[in-house]
């Protein structure tokens, strides 16, 4: 009997190289006090050693936006930076903490994954333990996102119920002052700079010198806003008729309604007004005196 052999070829396909998967992370805190942004940094530094563990990835970079909500994409430069780059074809897959930490707000959330999964890019959302990869996780992940929204929606209500209690009780304390001072622990402090800027402001007024020449002459003298820009007509009117210069505060000038859109109060909201809030950098007198000349001005314009 003649003995019968079959040749086995070799397994080629296991000797191509296989390119590496190209990983990034994405993380996210909502505010900027430190104990947030030292978690941030923590979780950088766990995605970063995390990714690089792997053999089969390479690692692209961590992604992140700090000190803002989660509720719109829009507003999040990181999480738009990391969908550019995976239309670039620079990420394969992506891994964040969770759902919450990716999009608070279930259509977006959708939306974003739907996307990726049309450019061929997965994501791994660790605390849910959801990879994007098996399509039946698109059931739980809107079920997740729809709770993740929820419970958004509950901190932003009982923030908003916290900071209610604050403008009634006149304990609200503001953030982000206006030009002339600094937050200080909490309370607003005057900058003696700037208030020599804002105290000259209204003696010019007062002189009868119109916005728009207070503003070049500013910008003339090379004097900063805030912000660091350049002074227009409108933002020192904005100074000349900010009540908290003669140490007042009108609370609730702004609020963000249920889809977290941004809007100035006309009414729609209760105002609380505060005097004696903080200290004054100009008198009522000249505070009052401005407005009036301002007010003058415009009507003779009108008339012209």
């Amino acid at each position: 009997m003649m003995k019968r052999i079959t040749k086995i070829a070799e397994n080629k396909a296991d000797l191509i190289f296989k390119e590496k998967l190209k990983v990034a992370a994405y993380c996210r805190v909502s505010t900027d006090s430190s104990e947030q942004l030292l978690s941030l940094e923590t979780q950088k530094s766990h995605y970063e050693s995390y990714i690089k563990a792997n053999p089969e990835w390479a690692f692209v970079g961590i992604y992140y936006d700090e000190g803002i909500t989660g509720t719109k994409k829009e507003k999040r430069a990181g999480l738009q930076k990391l969908i550019l780059d995976c239309e670039n074809k620079k990420i394969d897959f992506i891994i964040t903490k969770s759902i919450s930490r990716f999009s608070r707000n279930t259509m977006d959330c959708l939306e974003l994954v739907r996307r990726l999964i049309d450019l061929g890019i997965l994501i791994y959302f660790e605390k849910e333990n959801i990879n994007t990869q098996s399509m039946e996780s698109e059931l739980m992940l809107s079920i997740l996102s729809g709770l993740a929204e929820s419970e958004s929606v509950s901190i932003a209500e009982n923030s908003k119920w916290s900071i209610q209690k604050r403008f009634k009780n006149g304990t609200y304390k503001i953030s982000t002052p206006p030009y002339g001072y600094d937050n200080i622990n909490g309370d607003m402090v005057i900058n003696e700079a700037q208030a020599e800027i804002v105290k000259w402001m209204f003696a010019e007024v007062l002189m009868g010198t119109g916005t728009q020449k207070i503003a070049n002459e500013l910008n003339a003298r090379g004097v900063p806003t805030s912000k660091g820009g350049k002074w227009r007509a409108t933002t020192v009117r904005g100074i000349l008729f900010n009540e908290k210069y003669v140490g007042d505060a009108i609370l609730q000038k702004s609020y963000t309604d249920s889809q977290f859109n941004r809007h100035i109060n006309r009414g729609e909201k209760d105002q609380y007004y505060i005097e004696n809030h903080h200290q004054a950098i100009v008198s009522r007198e000249d505070f009052e005196g401005a407005a009036a000349i301002i007010h003058q001005h415009g009507k003779e314009k009108k008339c012209r």
